[in-house]
């Protein structure tokens, strides 16, 4: 293992640098605009800027990285990370945090994109599965820490703005100074709703549903906190047990769905997302060990539904088309990430801050409604022949690049070529023109007489 480490040492660095900057930024905005006393839904649109933009990046990064190459195209990005939080402390102002917000969930996906892409030229397929997981688990243990940071200063100060701008310089040392070769053109995700549509109704709406579900908690829970009087500590752990409890439940649930029909899977967790959220609406606790576990319960749902989602579409899918189904996937779970902040920012505006839960609590209602429902429609794919459940990051730090790095989809199919990638069009080999005969030569010339002949010659 140490001899496969060794290749990749610097992008995992790189990696854990980037998500703890990601995971402070995320807290610390919406704690800070909740603390300006900025409405829920201005909040909730920084959240929807974040989304708008990373979906942008997912499809345009492939094309800024064939015109300035892996590395600087990864600096550039960084420092327009770094750039980017520096400003949301010089400008506190909903409408500049909002579009900033926007240019870090850009120079997030192009990031994500390229790291993600570099581990799966250096990895080989037998590596394949450990360093996916090895790169899962730095990037939950890489967020959980940043979003510790912000308990070691406080929000109204531009520090922990400071040191989000410290992590994503850092980042780029690593790389910078890598000298591993760039490797070949990033994924190309390419976008057709009605082929995914076709492919598992079930599997696009519940795709969108685990964006709103995700779009909402992960945007709107530090604003949750913050107006139930949560110190910085007690909304980071809101977060975590949350985050802890997607990691948790992800792989026996994916275990169960490679048994029974996968819908059933979704429609179980659905239900018990929307009992967990009512429970908490009844309760309308604000005690923190109680809001801990009904978030960790919360969170072994919420995550798990997109990878359940996904898995689904790829049981339908043929396996060359995995990259392709998943990248598509990730861009509709992109759209639902982009209201689901909006639909909890409009719900918390009207019912207070346990609108959060009325947000997820409906979401989750209707992804088990249309998953029970799919399963009156379709035959389920046969079990012996399911494509096995495979864990997966959280889906917010995901680029159709995770797809191609995932052992399910070792085989780039959908990379743009560049020039030199682009094999030449076979052409006939035409034969070698005949070399010419050398004459015979000619004893009576001078050059080939004896020196004696010649001498006689003269004389």
């Amino acid at each position: 293992m140490r001899a496969q480490l060794l290749p990749i040492i610097s992008l995992l660095s790189s990696t854990f640098f980037l998500m703890v900057g990601a995971g402070l930024q995320g807290i610390l905005l919406p704690v800070r605009g909740s603390l300006e006393r900025w409405s829920a839904y201005e909040i909730g649109l920084l959240g929807t800027g974040y989304a708008v933009f990373f979906t942008v990046g997912c499809l345009v990064a492939p094309r800024l990285v064939r015109s300035a190459g892996h590395v600087r195209t990864f600096c550039s990005l960084a420092a327009l990370l770094a750039v980017a939080v520096l400003l949301h402390a010089m400008i506190v102002h909903p409408i500049a945090w909002i579009l900033l917000r926007g240019v870090s969930g850009f120079a997030l996906a192009g990031s994500y994109m390229i790291i993600e892409s570099w581990l799966n030229e250096r990895v080989t397929n037998e590596s394949r599965g450990k360093i996916f997981s090895l790169y899962m688990m730095i990037s939950m243990a890489a967020m959980m820490s940043g979003q510790y940071v912000l308990p070691l200063t406080q929000p109204l100060l531009t520090v922990p703005f400071m040191i989000c701008a410290i992590f994503f310089c850092m980042a780029v040392i690593p790389n910078a100074l890598s000298r591993a070769q760039s490797p070949k053109p990033l994924t190309q995700v390419r976008l057709d709703l009605k082929a995914i549509f076709r492919n598992s109704p079930a599997a696009a709406l519940g795709v969108f549903l685990a964006g709103v579900l995700a779009g909402a908690w992960t945007n709107m829970a530090p604003v949750f906190g913050t107006e139930i009087g949560f110190s910085t500590a007690s909304i980071a752990t809101l977060l975590v047990a949350t985050m802890a409890g997607g990691m948790i439940f992800q792989y026996p649930l994916g275990r169960l769905s490679d048994r029974v029909d996968r819908r059933m899977v979704m429609t179980a967790i659905g239900a018990i997302g929307a009992v967990v959220a009512t429970i908490a609406i009844g309760l309308s606790t604000t005690t923190p060990g109680v809001l801990f576990f009904l978030a960790f319960l919360l969170g072994g749902m919420i995550y798990p539904a997109y990878s359940l989602a996904v898995a689904h579409a790829n049981d339908y899918a043929d396996a060359a088309d995995f990259v392709k189904i998943s990248g598509g996937m990730l861009i509709l779970y992109g759209f639902g990430t982009m209201g689901g902040p909006l639909l909890a920012a409009w719900l918390m505006e009207s019912y207070g801050p346990m609108g959060i839960f009325v947000a997820t609590g409906s979401a989750h209602l209707v992804y088990a409604a249309y998953s029970l429902y799919r399963t009156t429609r379709r035959q389920p794919v046969p079990a012996e022949i399911r494509e096995d459940f495979q864990s997966t990051p959280l889906a917010r730090t995901q680029t159709p690049a995770t797809f191609a790095l995932d052992p399910r989809g070792s085989d780039l199919s959908e990379a743009i070529p560049n020039d030199d990638d682009i094999p030449p069009s076979p052409v006939t080999p035409q034969p070698e023109p005949a070399k010419p005969t050398p004459p015979e030569p000619d004893p009576n010339a001078p050059e080939n007489l004896p020196a004696d002949r010649i001498r006689e010659m003269v004389g």
